[in-house]
């Protein structure tokens, strides 16, 4: 399979020149090559980069930190350094913030699957404290191998990382990114992926917790026969912003994607944002892709940005298409419940569980299933109770 070096991707111009297209942003692992972020750039402009300054702009702390893993048959966890051959393997910085993370990080800590049978495994940080960070991991999938690996973000945090995920030849990886943050955490990732020949990736973010949360994921079908499925769910309340910024890349032949993010708000202030790329490349023929985000909005005063982009640079395809749709309770649907006798309160919360429920169904991880479900019913108790 191949890996995504520094010459593959475009050179940062020396003359402002707009990007005309989503494969073009330039790319660079030196903060220095980024202007500082002043919320006008195209890709901040929904983002309160007032209170991202200290991971845009600031010095990161890029020691090591404590992480648990559980269920550990399968999967190897290392910290390596810097030069290490799979640091880079699957992307570069798109942003400052990226950048920053990433000439800031000491080691990476380095996540391998591999296996003959299933591997299910969960690695959770939970205690990184208040002061800015930087980090950087790599989850690298063995060709022919199966497995799910869930990663749990908890506690405070200011962090900014890079996630890497490369998924060998034949192998099928199920990664799920949990961001259940305590109240005031403020955390920017941006996770690229590259998918080898016939491998398949299905990424899921949830995100509940945290003051600002953006977290952006790439995928690049990189083999022939790829298929990449890309998964959101999240609850912004009151004065929360949650961020996701989808780019998903067929550069090879026959490659399948689908991209769905259901989100829902209530509270003022409460802000999402959504924004998902397709680029179609002139050697991927046979293609099939679809892109699509929902929102449901709970209460006044909220704000819901939703912006799907499709590119196609070859004719040859098996379809390609996106949604984007954001909306209010169906009053049809709630009038059903209560003609049977349940409440309006109750009714409500039946109708955004099951919309959101759709997604996290879909994550194949019966007990976290069971526990985000929970999770978005004390978001709604707590709705409810405000």
């Amino acid at each position: 399979m191949s890996t995504y070096t520094e010459t593959e991707v475009p050179a940062l111009p020396s003359t402002s020149v707009p990007v005309q297209t989503r494969s073009e942003r330039p790319a660079s692992t030196d903060v220095a090559d980024f202007e500082k972020v002043t919320g006008r750039e195209a890709m901040w402009k929904y983002t309160p980069v007032a209170e991202l300054l200290d991971l845009t702009e600031g010095s990161l702390d890029g020691s090591t930190y404590d992480y648990e893993v559980a269920d550990t048959r399968g999967i190897r966890t290392s910290w390596v350094p810097r030069d290490h051959e799979l640091v880079g393997s699957a992307g570069l910085p798109e942003d400052r913030a990226s950048a920053n993370a990433w000439g800031s990080f000491e080691r990476a800590l380095l996540v391998e699957l591999s296996g003959d049978e299933h591997v299910d495994a969960t690695l959770t940080r939970a205690s990184l404290g208040t002061t800015p960070r930087a980090a950087h991991t790599i989850v690298s999938v063995a060709p022919n191998t199966h497995a799910t690996l869930v990663l749990e973000n908890r506690g405070e945090a200011v962090l900014s990382e890079n996630v890497e995920i490369v998924v060998g030849d034949g192998a099928s990886l199920t990664l799920v990114s949990v961001q259940d943050w305590a109240d005031s955490a403020k955390h920017v990732s941006a996770h690229f992926a590259t998918v080898g020949r016939d491998a398949k990736l299905k990424h899921a973010v949830v995100s509940l917790g945290g003051s600002v949360v953006r977290l952006n994921p790439s995928a690049r079908l990189a083999g022939p026969g790829a298929d990449v499925e890309l998964l959101g769910v999240y609850f912004a309340d009151a004065g929360q912003h949650l961020e996701h910024q989808v780019y998903v890349f067929h550069q090879a032949a026959n490659g399948k994607s689908r991209v769905t993010y259901k989100g829902a708000l209530q509270g003022q202030g409460a802000h999402t944002v959504w924004i998902g790329d397709v680029l179609i490349g002139p050697d991927a023929v046979g293609t099939d892709s679809y892109e699509q985000n929902r929102n449901l909005v709970l209460t006044e005063g909220t704000r819901a940005d939703s912006v799907p982009n499709l590119e196609i640079e070859t004719g040859d395809i098996m379809g390609a298409g996106h949604a984007s749709a954001t909306g209010r309770f169906d009053d049809e649907q709630l009038f059903y419940l209560q003609s049977r006798g349940i409440t309006e309160d109750e009714a409500r919360r039946l109708v955004v569980r099951g919309f959101l429920v759709d997604i996290i169904q879909q994550i194949g991880v019966p007990a976290l299933e069971q526990r985000l479900g929970e999770a978005i019913e004390a978001e709604l108790a707590g709705g409810a109770r405000a």
